[in-house]
């Protein structure tokens, strides 16, 4: 087969120019749907995801009620905010005025450490920005605090993408330009994390435009996904559980006895694998409830029986 290189052309650089093809056209598709907005008391990005929405983060927008966005084009659109969740770090704003066309939003579950993502948003106030980088890891559950309030973002994407202040609110993409993660914080020096777009957080952006809250029931759990032994799962039928990392102290789940190093296997008898597992079964239906988590402790399952609490900022 002839070879279809330059002579002066490295494979190396084939890759390169492949990998930037991608990029710009994800660039060319997203930057014009992600706005830098600005709040009375901060700012960020947020990504137009219907005709007269735009979605960003809880913590972006804070307290605040009302804002500008601005787009790449220099347009600019006042916006209200519908609702915020803390607990998923999600906020959704109604936004006066034409917008670009909606982003696509894809599907986080299809995601796969190693897989190329993009960044758009306007760290450091400077609108348009593209940053590129892989999908680092998947399942993560990290605790964020706000005041006297412990809130746990549940599920998130970490990638080494580079973010900056004023990133939180954006898109993460994939190589099609679907808005797989809405970036979230900045944990260390390479690694960045967003919040997935997956059925659970269609969930409650659908709940906050109709309702402009989300009560959720709150564990109190940080964990990671974690194999299970092969006999538990021969016995269990899964291969993997939610390892705690860390309970929040006086929380349901450190009231009820979980404590770091257990496997959650199961929730209200319900198979739980990672964090999402969890996440999806806290809405406002169990607060008050009790339910049995079983987990692997020691080789051995044991049910603990733990009350969600309606999780509350201040």
């Amino acid at each position: 087969m002839p070879d279809s290189r330059r002579p002066d052309e490295s494979l190396d650089e084939q890759a390169l120019d492949a990998y930037s093809r991608v990029v710009t056209s994800v660039a060319r598709r997203l930057t014009p749907q992600v706005a830098s907005v600005r709040l009375p008391h901060g700012g960020g990005s947020a990504v137009v995801f219907d005709p007269g929405h735009l979605i960003t983060n809880a913590h972006v927008v804070g307290s605040s009620r009302h804002g500008t966005a601005t787009f790449s084009d220099g347009s600019e659109a006042p916006f209200e905010v519908v609702g915020s969740d803390p607990l998923s770090d999600l906020a959704v704003l109604r936004a006066d005025g034409t917008l670009p066309f909606p982003a696509e939003l894809g599907n986080a579950n299809d995601l796969v450490v190693g897989q190329l993502v993009v960044a758009v948003g306007s760290p450091l106030g400077l609108s348009g920005s593209v940053t590129a980088g892989v999908v680092s890891a998947l399942g993560r559950a990290l605790p964020a605090r706000h005041g006297r309030t412990t809130r746990l973002i549940e599920d998130v994407i970490q990638t080494d993408a580079a973010l900056n202040p004023g990133n939180s609110g954006g898109a993460l993409a994939d190589s099609a330009g679907r808005v797989v993660g809405i970036n979230t914080a900045l944990a260390g020096i390479g690694v960045g994390l967003a919040v997935p777009i997956n059925d659970t957080t269609r969930r409650i952006i659908g709940t906050l435009l109709v309702e402009g809250r989300v009560r959720r029931a709150y564990l109190g759990i940080v964990g990671t996904p974690a194999p299970l032994p092969d006999d538990v799962a021969e016995r269990t039928g899964q291969r993997a559980g939610l390892r705690i990392v860390e309970t929040v102290p006086g929380g349901p789940a450190d009231v009820a006895g979980l404590r770091a190093g257990d496997i959650v296997l199961t929730v209200a008898r319900t198979p739980v694998r990672d964090a999402q597992g969890i996440q999806r079964q806290l809405f406002a239906e169990v607060i008050g409830t009790r339910l049995a988590v079983t987990v692997l402790r020691n080789g051995a399952m044991v049910d603990v029986f733990a009350t969600p609490t309606e999780l509350t900022v201040g």
